[in-house]
């Protein structure tokens, strides 16, 4: 369950500051693979295409009212050369004015922001590690936005056991925290020692109360009031119903009317659905790995880490499942490929490792995934 879990990083001592830029060294090498990576494209067949306004042949995704035009590296032209996606890109959210925000594990912070073109605006310090001689690495992993009497904030998981699940403003203020011991004092497992607490996502409810997600650690999910007080933990390692194996993300699923919470329970390879009290309610299969979910209209949004998007119906039947093949996937799986850290393999139109997506104003769809330099994608509604 843990084979394709990220490596943590240390924190810094100070998580406020917006750190200014760190020069990489190898961005030059770097620019070497994407170029070469180009190359290898270039000479590959293609897959469905369409002529973008620059004359340049973009893939075509899905089909019918799902059909999506593909733009992979969205946003690395305007990154700046101190920053970098360092392992991994790995979250996405959208806040209320179209802006991105893309965590990560580079340099020099831990989210870096974009507007609705491509537009590098600025990178913030949600989570800083502390720097290793003249280099230093950050430790983003999930975030999620939503708006509190008319102010929205972050929620922040760094996936990192020395790091706090924290709330942020969208000017990188950190508002509060919630360090491991804080969360297993509240949910009783404080002093025992086997418990693990790597938090990945969150997940918000609908009376202004959240769930924190220990994906890579307990395999619980904590539930939070507005208040900012415990209410109970749900799940615990296991197979059964009500039980999960990396709960790595969730959301609240009310495009019935009814409030419910859907996890992505990645290694069992399904999701699952609860109550608002937490009391399981059904089970769903036929996915690979799934590793994050977001909704829109009747429609929910499933990224999984083996290499496809799944898009469900409000019947919760699959109608798309974006960038599928089966002969793609097992070569992203052998690990003598080293397909996440070997960019000169990729396919158009393919994904490797989609780590999270979500939906924006507009239907488009953002990708983030889990691959060696990271790689943003903007699926573009046709």
């Amino acid at each position: 369950a843990e084979r394709l879990a990220h490596p943590p990083f240390p924190m810094s001592k100070d998580m406020t500051r917006q750190l200014p830029g760190i020069g990489i060294s190898n961005r030059r090498q770097f620019t070497k693979t994407v170029m070469a990576a180009s190359a290898a494209v270039a000479s590959a067949p293609l897959i469905l295409g369409a002529q973008d306004k620059s004359g340049n042949r973009e893939p075509i995704v899905g089909q019918g009212e799902h059909t999506y035009r593909c733009i992979h590296h969205w946003g690395r032209d305007s990154l700046p050369s101190r920053c970098d996606y360092g392992n991994a890109s790995h979250g996405v959210t959208i806040d209320k004015s179209g802006m991105i925000y893309i965590t990560h594990t580079g340099r020099p912070d831990s989210v870096y922001v974009f507007d609705p073109s491509g537009r590098f605006i600025k990178s913030m310090a949600g989570f800083h590690a502390v720097k290793n001689a003249d280099r230093s690495t950050a430790s983003g992993h999930g975030i999620d936005i939503r708006e509190e009497n008319g102010e929205e904030f972050l929620y922040l998981s760094a996936a990192n056991s020395n790091m706090s699940f924290a709330k942020v403003s969208l000017d990188g203020e950190i508002v509060w925290q919630k360090a491991k011991q804080d969360v297993f004092a509240d949910a009783g497992f404080a002093g025992q020692k086997q418990v693990r607490f790597r938090p990945t996502n969150a997940s918000f409810r609908p009376d202004g109360g959240y769930y924190l997600g220990d994906g890579y650690g307990s395999n619980y999910l904590y539930q939070y009031d507005a208040k900012d007080q415990f209410v109970r933990a749900i799940g615990g390692t296991g197979q059964a119903d009500g039980q999960f194996r990396t709960p790595h993300g969730q959301w609240l699923d009310d495009r019935d009317g009814t409030p419910k919470l859907v996890v992505a329970d990645r290694a069992n390879e399904r999701l699952q659905w609860f109550d608002m009290d937490g009391n399981h309610l059904r089970t769903q299969g036929g996915f690979l790995f799934p590793a994050d979910i977001d909704s829109q209209g009747d429609l929910l949004l499933v990224p999984d880490l083996h290499a496809r998007i799944t898009i469900l119906d409000g019947s919760n039947e699959p109608i798309a499942q974006l960038g599928d093949d089966e002969a793609w996937r097992k070569r992203v799986l052998d690990k003598s490929e080293n397909m996440r850290a070997s960019p000169e393999k990729w396919l158009p139109g393919r994904f490797v490792h989609p780590h999270d997506a979500c939906f924006d104003s507009d239907g488009n769809i953002f990708v983030t995934e889990w691959v060696r330099g990271g790689r943003v994608t903007k699926l573009v509604k046709v």
